[in-house]
């Protein structure tokens, strides 16, 4: 008697939680966000966890393997970790040293380059509008005291939304800041126990999941952790790759900073596909301060650059490294960004490789099966 109740009762509380779904949708979505909202320093954790575990792994496997003294077992955790972290952050540092002076130097002669032109322009702006009437002297040079008093009342003009977006400002950094040193901190506690946590799941799901489908659902997790290490893998190769062409072709068609826009091109290829145009843009401007002609020049030359690596370095190196063809690479990029954008490049690939891998595994085993049993018999 109480099997036969066991259905009804089943589809009644599905029911009556899609009614309440859709009743208190506002309520259950703005939940949800919130909820997202709060987790979201654990998720990038969990996220730079993966990243740097990568790197942890290698460092693991080349720090005394064979070794069964008690200390070099004790420490060859921390210290690999710690490695690990530390080569990221000298490598940002490097990227970052290479890029910063001279994209300053860069700004500082645009700016130098920019009095002279208010002064060229200072005659005919007061003889149409007057607004910077008095600026400047007869001589050519800065009239400063009437230069600070219309700083000054321009300042207390704005004053209000001047303070609003101080306080948004400031308000949005410490968020930042916190939210940075929470993911670190995280991400340190799963690697440092990254085996004790994976035991735990997988006693967990054991428990509560019949044994077909925790075996399904294990070979779905190793596929997609295998593709996206070796996307995370594959991709870094490829920025390399590109960093070096767009460098070396930098240097033989002798456009400046070389050495900084191939640094900054590899280090935004990280992106897939769309990464190499954004460091495109501030090359072209930190170019422009030097040569308006070479700085069009670059943009032709880092456009069919661009072509050449989207359409054949990109998907040979990303796409054989997770076992994904061309054709499906780019497929992937295309619609994972435009549904969300750089993160939807960022997760397409790997998720495409990892259907497409159990997919074929799965073609594989049915046409197999029958030709097996026929063979045998």
């Amino acid at each position: 008697m109480n099997q036969n109740w066991k259905g009804p009762l089943r589809l009644g509380a599905v029911l009556f939680g899609l009614y309440l779904a859709i009743h208190y949708w506002d309520k259950l979505s703005a939940l949800a966000v919130l909820t997202v909202s709060a987790g979201f320093p654990l998720v990038l954790g969990a996220v730079i966890a993966y990243a740097v575990n990568i790197l942890m792994s290698a460092y693991e496997r080349w720090y005394f393997p064979k070794s069964q003294n008690r200390a070099v077992v004790t420490s060859r955790r921390p210290v690999c970790l710690l490695l690990a972290y530390a080569s990221l952050i000298a490598l940002v540092a490097l990227i970052v040293r290479m890029i910063l002076p001279e994209l300053i130097q860069s700004v500082t002669l645009l700016l130098q380059e920019l009095v002279p032109l208010l002064q060229a322009l200072s005659v005919k702006i007061n003889e149409n509008q007057g607004q910077l009437a008095g600026l400047f002297a007869s001589d050519g040079t800065v009239n400063w005291q009437e230069l600070a008093t219309k700083v000054i009342n321009f300042l207390l003009a704005g004053l209000g939304g001047v303070m609003g977006s101080l306080v948004s400002l400031v308000s949005a950094t410490v968020s930042a800041a916190f939210t940075a040193i929470v993911s670190v901190i995280f991400s340190i506690y799963l690697l440092m126990g990254k085996e004790k946590l994976s035991q735990q799941c997988a006693l967990v799901l054991k428990t509560y999941l019949r044994p077909g489908w925790y075996s399904r659902l294990l070979y779905f997790l190793e596929t997609l952790h295998s593709c996206f290490r070796r996307f995370v893998v594959g991709q870094c190769t490829e920025a390399v790759i590109l960093g070096l062409l767009c460098m070396g072709g930098m240097l033989l068609f002798r456009f400046p900073y070389a050495s900084m826009v191939g640094a900054l091109i590899g280090f935004t290829a990280l992106i897939p596909v769309a990464g190499a145009y954004i460091g495109a843009g501030v090359g072209a401007f930190m170019i422009f301060t030097v040569s308006p002609v070479k700085a069009l020049l670059f943009l032709i030359f880092i456009s069919v650059l661009q072509q050449l690596e989207g359409n054949l370095i990109y998907p040979k190196v990303v796409g054989s490294s997770i076992g994904l063809p061309g054709i499906w690479v780019l497929a992937a990029v295309t619609i994972g960004g435009g549904v969300l954008g750089i993160g939807g490049m960022l997760l397409a690939v790997p998720l495409a490789a990892a259907c497409y891998q159990i997919l074929r595994d799965d073609v594989a085993r049915r046409n197999s099966g029958p030709s097996t049993k026929r063979t045998s018999a």
